[in-house]
């Protein structure tokens, strides 16, 4: 009788030592993606995509101005550990592209959302610099031409849920395409002469050409240089010239300027927009979370449709 129940013991344990090898072994590629994103644009589209499969973090919070950004040790730290990183591309995060593409060639899984967007589409800022206009997410239906790269970058990092990244791509283009026609449409409502928008930096270029605006930037497509004392003075008599009814600050982007150019165009702040950064998650204002794309987007158009109206 001890035998048997010696080797009863001997076999539960066992049993439970296998058990327990499978146990890590299913959750050892179960264990979502490490996800690491440059701006907060990149970080909403990876999260959309990856869903319950993966954690998204992002280098660039709210506020944060990425022609201006410098790393950390921190995002150091992170891009290491990462699994899949993601970046906007066309030089939006500057002198970092070239560690980013680095880590490409030494086949890290690491991706320029924009790398398949057919260049005719991106438009040229005019600057000199031979780089394209970096600031395609305000173009809704060019933003979601990015989507199957960002399906394809996590589908190389699991393959086995590479399936339900291209099914949850297929629903998130579906989505942006919806938020599109919602902004071509509320766009409408304001006549043509109205459509003038004003603001700090020219980041608008897309949202212009996409939804009929003039887009007037008083710095140039990068905020790394300070406006001149001659920009300012002209943009003061464009405002004055046209009966411009709102300028615009943004949050990511010093408010001074402006708030001086709207004292000596004696014309006001319609509000404050987001260009280069989302805000918080979670932030509510006129029912949209701030701190998402879709909320942005929606944020941005309302603020400037009431302010120019």
């Amino acid at each position: 009788m001890n035998r048997i129940n010696l080797a009863c013991i001997g076999w539960r344990r066992w049993l439970t030592a296998v058990s327990t090898m499978l146990i890590f072994a299913v959750t050892a590629e179960a264990a979502p993606l490490r996800v690491v994103a440059t701006t907060g644009m990149v970080g909403d589209l990876a999260t959309r995509i990856a869903g319950d499969h993966a954690v998204v973090d992002y280098l660039m919070g709210p506020g944060v101005d990425p022609h201006l950004y410098k790393a950390t040790a921190s995002d150091v730290r992170k891009l290491q550990r990462a699994d899949v990183i993601l970046y906007n591309g066309l030089f939006l995060e500057g002198k970092m592209q070239s560690i980013l593409e680095r880590m490409a060639k030494a086949g890290r899984h690491v991706a320029a959302v924009t790398a398949e967007l057919d260049h005719e589409s991106l438009l040229d800022p005019g600057d000199g610099t031979g780089h394209p206009d970096p600031h395609v997410w305000f173009d809704i239906a060019l933003w979601s031409q990015c989507v199957p790269v960002v399906v394809e970058t996590l589908a190389r990092a699991a393959p086995d849920s590479a399936e339900y990244f291209r099914e949850r791509g297929e629903r998130v283009t579906d989505e942006l395409m919806a938020l599109h026609v919602w902004a071509q449409e509320i766009s409408a409502t304001l006549r043509v002469e109205q459509r003038i928008l004003v603001t700090s930096h020219d980041a608008y270029g897309y949202f212009g050409e996409a939804y009929g605006f003039q887009v007037v930037g008083l710095q140039g497509i990068s905020t790394v240089s300070e406006a001149a004392l001659a920009d300012m003075a002209s943009l003061v008599d464009f405002i004055k010239a046209r009966k411009v009814k709102a300028i615009f600050v943004e949050s990511s982007v010093s408010h001074a300027t402006i708030e001086r150019i709207a004292t000596d165009a004696q014309v006001r702040i319609g509000g404050e927009l987001f260009s280069d950064a989302m805000g918080t998650p979670g932030q509510m204002e006129k029912g949209y979370d701030l701190g998402t794309y879709d909320g942005m987007v929606r944020h941005n158009l309302t603020t400037i449709v009431e302010a120019l109206r």
